[in-house]
């Protein structure tokens, strides 16, 4: 019989919101975020990066990604894991579409990625999950500029352990052609000589590859910590790139929210 399968997407949910809903303006400001950005030679294997508004966490998530440029026709999937903020999930979801749409066009899920890892107990399917989620939605148009060509396993990550999203990665972990990222900001809503201070200790923690974070630390931090775990068992080194927060942005210092960027190399 042929297949009549009608393909599912993902509509945005916070395009006009957290990032411009127009294509062209929304291409004009990655362009200037882009050329901005800090210059690292590295080849990361992973990265965490934030996921904020652009104009806050736009500058912090854009020197994570420039770091992605010399290999833009190298890698092929993204495995993208962040965490679940509006409806509460056991283990890590998958969206149950078949692309993810943004302004700048669909971003294909990768349909062997999924076959890889749907027997794991911790895998579920909401689009419940993913229907107003940001965490992941933010970080395509980033990837679709830097990016050639590439598909996506997006996972919102709910109640699991570390090891169960250790088990995920190490599953999907792939070679040159696989990246991770993990969607993240750090502390929320702290004064911003506090904030600063606790945001320190955090990326010391993840330098240190001590799976301890917290969700007070991190909103990711269950991603963050699975991602250690799978850290050390593939010997990658984290570097930082970034850590700022609103108050070094665009918000007021009475309240901010911390970013970093930080990159997971092979040693």
């Amino acid at each position: 019989m042929m297949n009549l399968h009608t393909p599912t997407f993902r509509k945005p949910a916070v395009a006009g919101l957290f990032y411009p809903a127009d294509e062209r303006q929304l291409s004009n400001g990655l362009k200037r975020l882009m050329a901005d950005a800090r210059p690292y030679k590295l080849s990361p294997k992973a990265l965490i990066v934030p996921h904020a508004g652009y104009i806050y966490s736009g500058v912090i998530a854009a020197t994570a990604y420039a770091t992605l440029i010399a290999r833009r026709e190298i890698i092929k999937r993204v495995i993208l894991l962040g965490p679940a903020h509006r409806v509460a999930v056991r283990g890590l979801a998958l969206p149950g579409a078949d692309y993810f749409d943004t302004p700048l066009g669909a971003v294909e899920v990768d349909k062997a990625a999924i076959q890889s890892i749907a027997d794991l107990p911790q895998i579920t399917i909401s689009p419940e999950a993913h229907c107003l989620e940001h965490a992941l939605e933010v970080q395509l148009p980033f990837l679709q500029y830097v990016l050639a060509d590439f598909s996506v396993l997006p996972l919102v990550v709910g109640t699991a352990s570390a090891q169960e999203v250790a088990e995920v990665l190490d599953t999907v972990w792939g070679g040159d052609e696989t990246l991770i990222v993990i969607s993240s900001d750090l502390s929320h809503y702290l004064p911003y000589a506090m904030a600063r201070q606790a945001d320190h200790a955090t990326v010391q923690s993840i330098l240190q590859l001590e799976q301890s974070v917290t969700h007070e630390q991190a909103c990711g931090g269950t991603p963050i910590n699975g991602l250690i775990v799978a850290a050390q068992r593939h010997h990658l080194k984290p570097i930082l790139l970034d850590l700022r927060n609103s108050g070094d942005t665009a918000g007021t210092r009475d309240q901010v929210v911390g970013y970093a960027a930080i990159a997971f190399c092979g040693q």
